[in-house]
């Protein structure tokens, strides 16, 4: 890895890697521990709170200008606020299902879609992970990716088991 291109971005893209790499990590272990929990709890305002973050400086990043400032990835950190706000009331009114269903979707779609993106070569976070122009690995990001979507559609399915062993062996 190579973080000079991340140290030479502007701010904003330094402080959205800074939100989104904790929040892509924390979601994962929030999904696999047990729901209700204190735990479980405090994890996710901590996640919903990098994810606002990470939605609101995605506001000051202006590389790809295709509608004044904005291009379509601020669709996206648009439904991230909105999800977020959605996901914490249906969980206060006890609406387990619709917070769950919403918390996957700003997963998804605001973690794994949008890393998808910014793995792209031409990136930055590309040149992070993958110095001295060597995109190959491109495809592996791609995989790992809808490998850990699979295991979400999975998880939801069936019940994951390596959830269950990491949730054990973690006491979560």
């Amino acid at each position: 890895m190579n973080f000079e291109p991340l140290l030479q971005a502007p701010l904003a893209i330094q402080i959205h890697v800074a939100a989104v790499l904790p929040a892509a990590i924390i979601g994962v272990v929030v999904f696999m521990c047990r729901k209700g929990t204190t735990v479980h709890k405090a994890l996710g305002q901590l996640w919903v709170t990098l994810m606002i973050a990470t939605a609101i400086s995605s506001f000051f990043i202006q590389q790809i200008n295709l509608v004044g400032r904005f291009s379509p990835i601020h669709i996206l950190s648009i439904l991230v606020l909105l999800g977020c706000a959605r996901a914490v009331v249906a969980a206060r009114a006890g609406q387990i299902d619709i917070h769950r269903r919403i918390i996957k979707s700003v997963y998804c779609g605001g973690i794994l879609g949008a890393g998808f993106f910014a793995f792209m070569p031409g990136r930055i976070m590309n040149e992070v992970a993958f110095p001295h122009g060597w995109k190959s690995p491109f495809l592996a990001v791609c995989l790992l990716l809808v490998l850990v979507l699979t295991g979400f559609v999975y998880r939801s399915r069936k019940g994951f088991l390596l959830s269950k062993l990491l949730r054990k062996s973690l006491r979560l």
